[in-house]
């Protein structure tokens, strides 16, 4: 349903502070496809497949006003053919900023509901009004994440043709971490890279993996240490370290997610973190979409 690129295997890049030789691995996800990518497709992919089956032509799904995801939803339904509906955090804001302008001319139909409400979307209730507002539709949760999105993270790691010692990734609803989790069955060590402030990943990890039969898996723990403030916040060293990062390797990485996590391995391997001569892997996965709007935002500070 979804037209997706080989994706590259794996490759080695050098970190300058490396004082326990360990080997840092690149997973380039967000070349899988130019809207839907990174672990935004694996979270879809299940999903369309079950809309399809179900009968159903329309997606609706909830996100904030810069979200990953209402973005690739939106791409995801364009290409496989259905409408798409959007329920957005807070109130309208025109013009629209990238991400909600673009997923507009995706087709994705913009709706606003108030911050009070919004905390309440999981509700039969709020569901039932949604339902009675927009009529039958496939709901795909905020961030994608439910049992199918899971079954497609899993793919990060079943999929690879070698083993590694860790396995790193950003972690925003926690869906991609406890799939590839799961994916991997006890073997190696996943970190997620909380890009949240606050200690609450675990607990939501571990309901994720109770619900997939994964509850006996604890080769995994969340990294708390690297979110600059919380959710989109930031700071001149983030900002310089993901410049620097795409000069050096020719990789952009975004502020929200992706740029947080290499700023914490790095981190991580100049200060010992890691067994020595492990071998690494660091998902990227996706969210460049993000930088337009962030730019927009805050000023010209990421280079594009």
């Amino acid at each position: 349903m979804l037209t997706i690129g080989p994706i590259p295997p794996p490759h080695e890049i050098t970190v300058p502070d490396n004082p326990n030789r360990v080997r840092l691995y690149v997973r380039r996800d967000d070349l899988s496809h130019p809207v839907v990518s990174g672990n935004k497709w694996r979270k879809l992919r299940y999903n369309l497949a079950a809309a399809r089956q179900q009968g159903h032509d329309t997606l609706l799904t909830f996100g904030g006003a810069y979200s990953n995801h209402l973005h690739a939803v939106a791409g995801a339904a364009q290409e496989a053919g259905f409408k798409s509906i959007g329920i957005v955090r807070g109130e309208e804001h025109l013009p629209l900023n990238p991400t909600l302008r673009a997923a507009r001319h995706m087709g994705m139909a913009l709706h606003y509901m108030d911050r009070t409400t919004y905390r309440q979307k999981h509700t039969p209730e709020v569901i039932r009004a949604l339902h009675e507002q927009f009529g039958r539709f496939y709901l795909i949760p905020e961030g994608g994440t439910n049992r199918l999105a899971l079954q497609g993270a899993a793919e990060m790691v079943t999929e690879l043709d070698e083993d590694y010692d860790y396995y790193c990734l950003p972690c925003g609803t926690g869906g991609t971490a406890a799939g590839v989790i799961c994916g991997l069955q006890g073997q190696g060590q996943v970190l997620a890279f909380s890009v949240l402030k606050g200690d609450f990943h675990t607990a939501i990890i571990n309901e994720l993996l109770k619900d997939n039969n994964c509850s006996h898996l604890t080769n995994w723990q969340v990294i708390t240490d690297y979110h600059f403030g919380g959710y989109a916040r930031f700071t001149p060293d983030l900002i310089g370290f993901i410049n620097d990062f795409k000069k050096n390797y020719h990789i952009p990485l975004d502020p929200i997610y992706t740029g947080k996590l290499f700023y914490g391995l790095f981190d991580l391997i100049a200060n010992g973190f890691f067994k020595p001569d492990s071998r690494i892997l660091a998902y990227h996965t996706g969210g460049l979409q993000g930088i337009d709007g962030f730019n927009e935002r805050f000023g010209p500070l990421i280079e594009t």
